[in-house]
């Protein structure tokens, strides 16, 4: 048992469009989702950068930011994350700082190197930059350069130069976790996508941190899968939804959130279930009880300083509910 009732509670959301729903319909429930987690008392929303995929609405994640801010007052809003070697550094600059200015104190800024998408759409995103990721150091000290305020530099951010955006690095593997660690900045891991190498990359993260100006001291946030509901039973079928859109992931063949169904061994074969747990984990579903029980073990593993919750659920209103479970368990 550790004492959890002060850990930030967050929310990742890829504002997932249902099947029979529509990018409008998705883009409303992200809405409505933020201002209901925001009196939950949750502490930051980030939207994810995810291009080609039918059942994701936040592609254009700093438009989809502004949208859930406006929405909302006080929660912190930003990206998990941007995917910086799609874009050029000095066009996030200027966004965040055009989001920092309509929302100040409130914008996170977190980036990945990863493409988000396939490599033929990563073509189509990056034309003739021809990044492979490899040279994200160089991107990432560019963007910051952007917003250090200097009257010799030819080309500024405007908005953008002499603000304060949080920059956090994402990342599923070690890479990440040791350049965040090296400059000293927050580092939030993908461990519901990249459960295996969660406590690794922590631990290269703290390894490696050295302090700056931003922290004195490493600060790790972790993303987990949660679906909760009243009972058991009700949990279980609504992950269904989540276990059936990742399962047309590995097939190559992404789609919209389905329905739940009642039974999974229907549609997946041992194989595709035993290969689904080793790349995606076991998701945290349950009533109250559990989900608490299994979110404190988690905690208690990766000794995390915030913790993220990703939700794929097909009804919205069992969305919310799961959010609201999640949040009375871990502080009561």
């Amino acid at each position: 048992m550790i004492e959890n009732k002060n850990i930030p509670l967050s929310v990742l959301d890829l504002v997932p469009i249902v099947q029979g729903g529509s990018a409008s319909q998705a883009l409303r429930n992200s809405a409505a989702l933020a201002q209901h987690v925001e009196s939950l008392g949750y502490h930051r929303y980030w939207l994810a950068e995810h291009h080609n995929m039918p059942g994701i609405a936040s592609a254009a994640t700093s438009v989809v930011i502004s949208h859930v801010a406006g929405h909302t007052s006080k929660i912190r809003v930003g990206s998990g994350g941007i995917m910086l070697p799609n874009h050029a550094p000095l066009v996030i600059a200027e966004q965040f700082g055009t989001l920092e200015a309509l929302f100040p104190g409130r914008i996170d800024l977190g980036l990945g190197r990863a493409p988000g998408t396939d490599q033929i759409t990563a073509h189509a995103l990056r034309r003739e930059r021809r990044s492979d990721g490899n040279d994200f150091p160089e991107q990432l000290e560019e963007l910051q350069s952007y917003f250090i305020p200097s009257d010799d530099k030819r080309v500024r951010a405007f908005p953008g130069e002499g603000q304060t955006v949080p920059i956090w690095l994402l990342g599923s593997s070690g890479f990440s976790a040791q350049l965040a660690g090296q400059l000293g900045l927050p580092f939030a891991f993908a461990s519901h996508f990249s459960p295996l190498y969660t406590l690794p990359a922590l631990q290269l993260y703290r390894q490696h941190f050295r302090p700056s100006e931003v922290l004195d001291k490493p600060y790790a946030m972790v993303a987990a899968n949660v679906v909760a509901a009243d009972t058991g039973e009700e949990a279980k079928k609504l992950a269904t939804s989540m276990q059936q859109q990742f399962l047309n992931l590995i097939r190559g063949n992404p789609g919209q959130l389905p329905p739940p169904v009642d039974n999974m061994d229907e549609i997946w074969s041992p194989y595709e279930k035993q290969t689904l747990i080793q790349q995606f984990g076991e998701p945290i579903v349950g009533d109250r009880d559990t989900v608490k029980a299994k979110l404190e073990d988690f905690l208690h593993d990766t000794q995390a300083d915030e913790l993220m919750i990703h939700t794929q659920i097909f009804d919205h209103e069992a969305r919310l509910n799961s959010y609201e479970i999640v949040a009375d368990a871990l502080r009561k």
